[in-house]
């Protein structure tokens, strides 16, 4: 009873929001399994279960490799847009931290990206990655072709070699100032004590940074990384505004868009949770050493 009593009042507040998590989140998960171990495969409605078929089939059955295809696109997508963001806001939140004039200005700067949504900013840079090149060519090899740095101009997210590493330039540029929020406070929160120990022990800039603010900044790595990371693996909307359903810079979310136009709910399912499974592959084991970091402590 008095335990009912403790627990009760809380309960009672989140018992909606559990509610409705148990039911739009992990009701809508175990809706999606079973329909990727189903056979439907059109509007018709399924007929019977049918295991791991569908899944097998991804990646041995899948047509000219569509699904394999897509996740290699994904990997290089994902490889630069980490690589891009997080120099660019190490970058930039170490100048700032360095002292700058006009931080406030320089911070709104590079914070301000995040304000625009994905389809915006999408068909802006459809325009600036036009891929034209030579007489009629627009956007940055317009500009390329004004300075007289013809030789710079590239088809981009059109090129059959490297289009899916400049699909990750709009993304790179819309988020590294969240990157830098987060590296401008893992500096602000590092104690002034440890580097004023520092410098007593003759310490350099070099080696303050290297030996003794850098590795404060693991955690705030870490998580840049895990955030940044698994919104890369769900990016659908910036992708689909600037190239559109392409083969060359196809990844699962629009496959499993395209597939679903086609009524195909059993193989979009499957694409779907294949999707859910590596996007957990990524934040599990952070959350579980969150934790145990947290019960160290």
């Amino acid at each position: 009873m008095r335990r009912l009593r403790h627990w009760g009042p809380g309960l009672l507040l989140l018992s909606p929001s559990l509610i409705l998590l148990a039911v739009f989140v992990y009701g809508l998960i175990a809706w999606t399994t079973k329909l990727s171990v189903s056979d439907q495969h059109d509007a018709l409605g399924s007929k019977g279960f049918v295991g791991l078929e569908n899944y097998k089939n991804l990646f041995t059955n899948d047509i000219q490799d569509r699904f394999t295809h897509s996740l290699k696109n994904l990997l290089i997508f994902t490889v630069v847009f980490l690589i891009g963001t997080m120099f660019f806001g190490l970058l930039w939140a170490f100048l700032l931290e360095r002292g700058v004039r006009a931080e406030g200005f320089f911070r709104t700067v590079y914070l301000f990206p995040m304000a625009v949504s994905f389809v915006a900013s999408g068909v802006v840079w459809r325009w600036l990655m036009n891929p034209v090149v030579g007489e009629g060519a627009g956007g940055i090899n317009a500009l390329f072709a004004a300075m007289h740095l013809d030789f710079l101009q590239n088809k981009w997210w059109t090129n059959p070699t490297w289009g899916m590493a400049a699909m990750a330039m709009p993304a790179i540029w819309q988020l590294s100032g969240y990157v830098m929020a987060l590296f401008l406070a893992g500096f602000r929160g590092i104690p002034q004590e440890l580097k004023e120990a520092a410098a007593v022990d003759g310490a350099s800039t070099y080696r303050l940074y290297r030996n003794v603010i850098f590795p404060q900044l693991t955690p705030v790595a870490l998580s840049a990384l895990i955030i940044i990371g698994h919104m890369s693996m769900k990016m659908f909307d910036l992708i689909m505004s600037v190239s559109g359903p392409q083969w060359l810079t196809e990844v699962p979310a629009i496959y499993v868009w395209q597939t679903l136009l086609t009524s195909d709910y059993a193989k979009a399912a499957a694409i779907s949770i294949v999707l859910l499974v590596l996007v957990a592959l990524v934040i599990v084991p952070y959350l579980i050493y969150t934790n145990r970091a947290e019960k160290n402590s």
